[in-house]
């Protein structure tokens, strides 16, 4: 059995191997194994060559096995079964290997590979606070001097830094700036300096595909980052650093290092505490103290200080309890004080107490609007503080006082953005309540829509779905404002402009460019596509415009098209461009579209125009002193077209859903106006307007974070709620109101004190809980530059700590949360830093730069080296490779429809000849012709009549005899006798018929070989 299964499958194998392998029809001679071993040396000792020059590179190694292939290529050749003869057969060989070898070679993925010893230098430049002018100045000279005697081969770079680190030329064969008249396009923060992301940013610029090398112009003072582990990146990359030290010694200066105040825990209200201030000297010296107290002095001292460290105690008294936020500084003769910066440190005390309510109010608006709600709920017995909307702090640590915060019929164009998102915060975070009432400058009339303030609301200004409402049109013109910046300023309040607007009103924007000369940034759109509007003004670029009247004229035209019932146009300008005609400002007149004008840094008293085009057309004229004063004149003159979302009519609310606000209260006089708003999804109606259609909301509430907002869209005063003044439950509403999103005290057993050491900030916390077990504390740190979130770490019993940067002055407001017991507990403080670390540090640290320079195997330089010194060095060449498969994959294409002509295709060479006019033409002789076919048809005649032939061919026997027959007679017709025959048949004969054979074999191979 196991020998016939064993005979079976060697029987199944050899027939395979015949399958792939057939025998050779032709015999198989040692000499026609050349192609093939021709084909491997040049094709193996090509690639060879190539990969061992350096020149090519593959990929993939194992594509080379598919070569074998050849093998079965040149047996199935040379055992004759391509059916061709002659050269056609070799030819047709050579082009099949030649295919196998290229879709190796694709295969494989070739890489062409190229070397490249031109070096390119990276010039880190150093832009911090803590370098002056003219070492700036002297480094920016240096590198122009260096960067000007390079080689032309050679490419260099500069990145700028302090802060963070910009790319201000990428590495670059021309070098732009000329000794002299080196000034930076881009800025940096220069509060800090961050060693790390220089040299990370110059690391990730440098090709390659080169040498790279990186020159560092520092005082190697670095305030934030650690740049350890980049300098062993460096050195992995084999980029060198050199590094040219900026060194200064300030051998006079006076700075504070801190302000200390009373923990507020130990505080309390009434007693006297005192404040120290901790002052460093490099000499002695005298100076004068002086305290502030939320901006007002409390007391001011002079001292004498002596070398090193000092400590000075002040006096402060606390009133009663809120937020304190203290300032001392210091003065002292000009020749003892190097950097003035430094004269100043800051903090702040939040002394916790009964909660307040805060009345934020209309700047020059009248008192009938927040009178009655003050004193209604001071008669609650709450304390409110009125405070007017300039005067609104941007810190959310200064709205902890407060229980509340009311807005009471006060604009938008007061806030900024940082207090919008301080409110923000003090509502998310702090658990501060937020109550908006509503007036002609709340709401969307008011501006806010699209802004913080709405986020945190339970309405939404967004009105399309609502009601159907008159749509506006605005028109802004664009011309270039010559101060700091001035064209960002442009975009930007354009931007704030086109936030105010309704989702159903257009706003097209026209500039001047020196290209496109005064065309639309974009046409009039509806102000919903805002994202892509604010794109487009990104792209903006804002000539000199050279007269109004062009963009004057197309706006006008633009807006005549649109169906808005209100329409406005606004233009900011320095003044100069040539005035309208009157006649076109008449058409704005009859046209009913008004015009209001902004005069940015006017020249001279070319302000005359502007203020004409505002008084004819019915607009406004400003000229503000002072740009951060453009973003409030926009969105006012935005607000005008949002007039339309005031409803004035008489109502009397209706109950939608049950509140604690309105306990005991079960009716309520009329009102006599609201402000149309949208409820948003998750929000709580309690009061609403009654309707035929849509109901529109008057009082919402919703929770946001760990506070609670409401939103009442009428007034609480003579305007609107005049029937309300005399309404017995007035007081109620009011109180309760407030009590409804007022905080609710939480007693946190966390005690947090936060300060400066050393370049960093200092997180203690204790726990004063009875169990005092361990907990998991996290503290997040809203400052300066990005978030962050830490986890504290347990130094002792009851007692954890943390640390992070500080990334510059500014406020750092940090809060502590903990689980305890399933409930979280928080506690809240913060940091001010009054001025940049940059000025703590008096000289220059050499020891970091040599120690840069070590690491990464560079040099130290002195400042005066030539270009040769940087360019003139030692390079190693650095290969680079791009794929060029691609090519072989055209040639392999080619060589495809090559290989099917070799063996399909067959040429008559004779008639090609012909063709060209190389072939001799023959007379054909018709006489030769003719007899030819006469005896045809003689012989066909006699054959078709032989009846042997046809019983032959009918009993199907050996044809061999009756051809022979018939051919003595085709022979005996045509004249040859049986002599003749038998001479043919003889010995004589069959050499000759030997011959005959043999020449047309002859003549076939030639006619193969031609063909």
């Amino acid at each position: 059995m196991k020998q016939n299964f064993w005979d079976s499958t060697m029987g199944w194998v050899m027939n395979a191997v015949r399958s792939v392998f057939p025998p050779p029809r032709d015999v198989v001679r040692p000499s026609m194994l050349l192609p093939l071993i021709v084909f491997y040396v040049l094709f193996i000792g090509g690639c060879g060559v190539a990969v061992l020059g350096d020149w090519v590179m593959f990929t993939w190694l194992g594509a080379f096995g598919f070569l074998a292939i050849g093998v079965w290529v040149w047996w199935m050749d040379v055992c004759g079964y391509s059916g061709l003869r002659g050269w056609r057969r070799t030819a047709a060989l050579w082009v099949r290997l030649c295919l196998l070898g290229m879709f190796v070679i694709v295969l494989a993925e070739p890489r062409m590979v190229r070397k490249d010893d031109s070096l390119a230098v990276v010039f880190v430049m150093d832009q911090s606070q803590s370098i002056g002018s003219e070492a700036q100045d002297n480094a920016r000279q240096f590198m122009a001097k260096v960067a000007a005697g390079k080689p032309s081969r050679d490419d260099v770079g500069v990145v700028t830094f302090g802060g963070e680190a910009v790319v201000e030329l990428a590495p670059s064969k021309i070098f732009p700036y000329e000794e002299g008249s080196v000034e930076y396009a881009l800025q940096v923060r220069r509060d800090g300096t961050d060693l790390e992301k220089a040299l990370s940013l110059a690391g990730a610029m440098l090709p390659g595909d080169k040498p790279g090398r990186i020159v560092l112009i520092s005082d190697g003072v670095s305030t934030q980052g650690a740049y350890g582990d980049q300098l062993e990146e460096l050195a992995g990359k084999k980029i060198p650093v050199d590094v040219l030290t900026v060194d200064y010694d300030y051998e006079k200066e006076v700075l504070i290092e801190r302000l200390e105040l009373p923990r507020a825990e130990m505080v309390k209200v009434g007693d006297t505490y005192k404040a120290v201030g901790i002052v460093w000297a490099a000499n002695d010296g005298e100076g004068e103290l002086t305290l502030l107290e939320n901006g007002s002095v409390i007391a001011q001292e002079k001292v004498q200080y002596q070398k090193g460290k000092n400590r000075f105690e002040m006096p402060i008294y606390m009133r009663q309890a809120g937020y304190y936020e203290y300032s001392l500084s210091i003065q002292t003769a000009a020749s003892e004080d190097s950097i003035l910066q430094n004269n100043k440190a800051v903090s702040y005390l939040y002394l916790q107490g009964e909660g307040r309510t805060l009345l934020v109010v209309e700047p020059g608006g009248t008192q009938d609007d927040w009178v009655h709600i003050k004193r209604a709920l001071e008669e609650s017995e709450r304390d409110v503080d009125v405070m007017n909307a300039f005067a609104f702090p941007d810190d959310p640590l200064a709205l902890m006082p407060y229980d509340c915060v009311m807005f009471v019929n006060v604009g938008a164009e007061h806030f900024g953005e940082m207090r919008m998102s301080a409110l923000k915060q003090a509502v998310n975070e702090y658990g501060v309540g937020f109550v908006m009432v509503g007036g002609q400058n709340s709401y969307g009339p008011g501006g806010y829509h699209r802004t913080t303030i709405e986020e945190i609301l339970p309405v939404s200004m967004d009105v399309t779905q609502r009601k159907v409402l008159p749509k506006a049109a605005l028109a802004i013109i664009l011309h270039t404002c010559e101060f700091a910046d001035g064209n960002t300023w442009g975009v930007r309040i354009t931007k704030q402009a086109i936030k105010v607007l309704g989702g159903q009103d257009e706003v097209g924007v026209l500039v001047f460019d020196w290209e496109g000369g005064e065309r639309w940034l974009f046409h009039l759109t509806p102000a919903r596509n805002y994202p892509m509007l604010a794109k487009q003004l990104n792209g903006a670029q804002i000539g000199d415009m050279p007269s109004f009247a062009p963009t004057m004229r197309m706006a006008l035209q633009g807006l005549k098209k649109s169906d808005a019932s209100m329409k406005h146009m606004i233009i900011i300008s320095d003044g100069d461009p040539s005035p309208a005609p009157k006649a076109l400002l008449g058409q704005f007149v009859a046209n009913k579209i008004s015009v209001s004008t902004v005069a940015v840094f006017p020249h001279g008293t070319t302000t005359q125009e502007m203020k004409r085009i505002a008084r004819v057309t019915g607009g406004r004229f400003y000229e503000p002193s002072d740009p951060n004063t453009l973003p409030s004149i926009f969105v006012k003159e935005a607000k005008t077209l949002r007039r339309s979302m005031i409803q004035e009519k008489t109502f009397v609310p209706e109950v939608s859903f049950p509140s604690p606000i309105l306990d005991g209260i079960d009716t309520m006089p009329p009102l006599h106006g609201y402000t149309i708003v949208t409820p948003k999804p998750t929000s709580t109606v309690i009061l609403d307007v009654p309707a035929k259609e849509d109901r529109e909301p008057l009082l919402s509430t919703w929770r946001y974070g760990l506070g609670k907002t409401s939103a009442f869209t009428s007034d609480l005063s003579p305007r609107w709620a005049n029937d309300w003044m005399e309404w017995a439950q007035y007081k109620a509403f009011v109180h309760q109101l407030v009590t409804d999103v007022a905080r609710v005290k939480s007693q946190s057993q966390l005690r947090m004190q936060v300060m400066s050491n050393g370049g960093r900030g200092l997180i203690l916390v204790e726990d004063y809980s009875t169990d005092g077990g361990f907990m998991e504390l996290e503290a997040d740190i809203d400052g300066p530059g990005e978030n962050e979130r830490i986890e504290l770490t347990q130094v002792g019993p009851r007692r954890y700590e943390a640390s992070f940067d500080l990334r510059g002055e500014g406020r750092y407001r940090v809060t502590v949360a903990g689980d305890r017991g399933g409930e979280i507990e928080k506690s809240f403080g913060g940091l001010m830093v009054a001025y940049s670390q940059e000025y703590k540090r008096l000289r220059a640290n050499p020891i970091a730069m040599k120690e840069i320079a070590a690491n990464t195997g560079g040099r130290e330089l002195k400042g005066d080296e030539k270009a040769s010194a940087i360019f003139d060095t030692e390079r190693e060449a650095k290969r680079r490779s791009r794929p060029v498969f691609d090519w072989f994959l055209i040639v392999l294409a080619c060589l495809v429809p090559l290989d099917v002509a070799f063996r399909r295709v067959q040429l008559d060479w004779t008639v090609v000849r012909g063709w060209i006019g190389l072939g001799r033409e023959r007379e054909v002789s018709r006489e030769t012709f003719s007899t030819l076919l006469s005896r045809k048809k003689d012989v066909g005649a006699l054959l078709s009549g032989d009846d042997e032939m046809l019983k032959a061919r009918a009993a199907q026997k050996d044809l061999r005899e009756v051809d022979e027959q018939g051919a003595k007679r085709v022979l005996e017709s045509v004249g040859v006798g049986t002599e003749k025959q038998d001479e043919v048949d003889g010995p004589a004969g069959g050499e000759t018929m030997s011959k005959l054979k043999a020449r047309r074999q002859a003549l076939r191979e030639q006619q193969d070989n031609e063909g």
